[in-house]
């Protein structure tokens, strides 16, 4: 028997999955239906959202503005970690456990006795949802038709979409999985299901934050990042906070063809799955990162942080943004930001992204260390001496190889 409920709140984004879901609810459980969108910087998307929501069936509609939190708390703190899942940059991971938060508040709020979300039970998504609700309301239902009702394929749901009069923005043709945010956009399904198949980069219409590399202009872009504790405060000189950083940088790294990923990934759930991302700010931004704490992080903590942002990269991508271990590893990437303070500037060309220049008032490089000049802070011959140390495991046992011609581990 099904469960019956008085009102669920859906996770609404007015894309395929969900501009279905809100006449599927209230055929199937005959409850009040809210919808909840979180804007996360996807601009125009949410055009239109309102009226949309309301006419398929929605008692209201609430619009949260999540981006300063989305860029400020999630998406900041993934960059001074340097994590990326298997090159993938995170867009969709760390927005997933803000939106399903506000999501619960507002459920909350309006005394809904059930979530529902419009993810698949191939993807990610559900999980990251999933484990936030599980976080912040474990007494609430959680309902995810994907799992189990009839409209189980995207040329169903755009079939169901027809025939309840459901106005969309795609056809069979476009029908790509997109997910879009001030970081990010991604592509997946149609052609784009077989690896052997070429993305198509230069079709009109694919590409939505910048050019394919090919169509990218023939002269470079110098761009200069200025950081204060790991956090960017300018470009070219001019003050902006994170949000306003990411605009720009999405401008220039897209005009020119900048942070376009096509791989096969691994799943959470399992399998392998295909995506085309765009992140062209993004990109550009963990690459000035990255070159700043070249010259301002101490060889330990520089190789034992890129250590730990691998797994810091699999906590955001499964959805375990809500847990002990990745509050601590933030707690431990921020105390190493306290010196990366600097500028670094990047040339930007045809999708590369080429260092010019990095400076900071807490550089650890000294040229008079480094040079092969001669030079009156180094003394040369204090090498010998370190060989010797540093090798006298090997010599040792060399030594009792002779000694012993079957010991093991001896080539």
């Amino acid at each position: 028997m099904k469960k019956t409920y008085n009102k669920i709140v859906l996770a609404y984004s007015g894309g395929l999955d969900t501009s279905v879901l809100i006449p599927w609810l209230k055929e199937n459980y005959g409850c009040e239906v809210i919808a909840v969108s979180g804007n996360v910087g996807q601009g125009t998307e949410l055009d239109g959202l309102e009226e949309k929501a309301l006419k398929t069936g929605a008692s209201k509609l609430y619009i949260e503005d999540l981006t300063e939190e989305f860029v400020n708390d999630y998406i900041i703190p993934t960059m001074q970690a340097g994590a990326a899942y298997e090159h993938y940059l995170l867009g969709t991971s760390f927005a997933r456990p803000l939106i399903a938060k506000r999501i619960v508040e507002i459920a909350k709020k309006e005394g809904a006795d059930a979530i529902c979300h419009g993810c698949t039970g191939k993807g990610n998504d559900q999980v990251r949802f999933e484990l936030a609700i599980q976080a912040f309301a474990p007494e609430i239902d959680i309902i995810a038709p994907w799992r189990f009702w009839e409209l189980n394929s995207r040329e169903k749901e755009i079939e169901y979409a027809k025939a309840h009069h459901i106005p969309l923005k795609i056809t069979a043709e476009t029908n790509y999985s997109k997910d879009k945010n001030l970081w990010h956009l991604s592509h997946e399904g149609l052609d784009l299901e077989d690896p052997a198949n070429e993305a198509p980069l230069e079709k009109e219409g694919f590409l939505e934050m910048g050019v394919s590399p090919l169509q990218a202009p023939d002269e470079p872009t110098n761009v200069t990042i200025h950081f204060e504790k790991g956090v960017p405060t300018m470009v070219d000189g001019v003050e902006m906070n994170c949000v306003q950083v990411i605009e720009k940088l999405n401008v220039l790294g897209g005009a020119n063809g900048c942070g376009i990923l096509d791989i096969v990934e691994n799943r959470l759930v399992g399998m392998k799955s295909r995506g085309v991302y765009e992140t062209p700010g993004g990109t550009v931004l963990y690459k000035a990162h990255e070159k700043l704490e070249e010259i301002t992080l101490d060889k330990e903590t520089q190789h034992y942080k890129a250590q730990m942002a691998l797994k810091f990269a699999e906590l955001v991508y499964n959805g375990q943004w809500y847990t002990p271990l990745r509050k601590a590893m933030s707690a431990f990437v921020e105390s190493t930001q306290e010196a990366v303070t600097g500028d670094v500037t990047l040339k930007l060309y045809k999708g590369n992204i080429m260092p010019v220049s990095v400076t900071s008032p807490f550089s650890l490089y000294s040229a008079g260390m480094a040079t092969f000049d001669e030079d009156d802070c180094y003394d040369q011959s204090d090498s010998a001496g370190f060989i010797h140390l540093y090798g006298l495991p090997l010599k040792v046992r060399a030594i009792k190889a002779k000694e012993e011609p079957d010991m093991p581990g001896v080539e």
